[in-house]
């Protein structure tokens, strides 16, 4: 991605998107259907986006993840999450939309690797290496395999229609962060 800041084209941009995702499968809008809704011409597009994935990429970042960085950085993990869902849940008719999108450019795609990204910040290593101590265990392996528990369950959560409330979900997943999986899954050490 080129541009991770924001800036007032960039947001029209969004908001262009957004809102024909509404009615629309993202798939099928066009860069000439955002560029007119956003009252730009393509080649300003172009000057901040390479493609719609790009943008929608810089839509999950800004939109999703930059806002709970702080919340996460203070130890609010629930807070983070939370808000998270939240604002997935006040855009669900975009993110219902992105969660259809399947392949290379799938939102599912970016969601998990800014998850990834995300939880690589805050693996102590460390600890990891006091718990196996192997070549092969790194903070890649585990944060990427953490992205993919957490994309999953928050993707299955957007195509289900959002039903569960945010506060159980993010309830949820901070007790099995907080949990071994050992508890979590009954009967396991009987």
């Amino acid at each position: 991605m080129n541009n991770q800041t924001q800036n007032a084209i960039d947001i029209v941009l969004a908001e262009s998107l957004k809102e024909l995702a509404a009615t629309k499968p993202i798939d099928k809008i066009t860069i000439k259907e955002i560029t007119n809704k956003a009252g730009v011409i393509r080649p300003t597009f172009y000057n901040h986006f390479q493609d719609k994935y790009e943008l929608l990429e810089w839509i999950t970042v800004n939109e999703l993840f930059a806002p709970i960085e702080p919340l996460l950085a203070n130890g609010m993990l629930r807070e983070g999450i939370t808000l998270l869902l939240t604002t997935i849940y006040k855009g669900k008719d975009f993110y219902r939309r992105a969660a259809q999108l399947e392949g290379q450019n799938s939102f599912n795609e970016i969601f998990n690797r800014c998850v990834a990204n995300l939880v690589k910040k805050y693996i102590d290593i460390d600890s990891l290496l006091s718990i196996a101590n192997y070549e092969w265990l790194d903070e890649k392996l585990v944060s990427e395999f953490l992205a993919h528990t957490i994309s999953w369950v928050t993707i299955q959560w957007i195509m289900r229609g959002m039903d569960s409330p945010v506060d159980e979900l993010a309830d949820v997943y901070v007790k099995i962060f907080h949990s071994p999986i050992i508890q979590v899954i009954s009967n396991m050490d009987k």
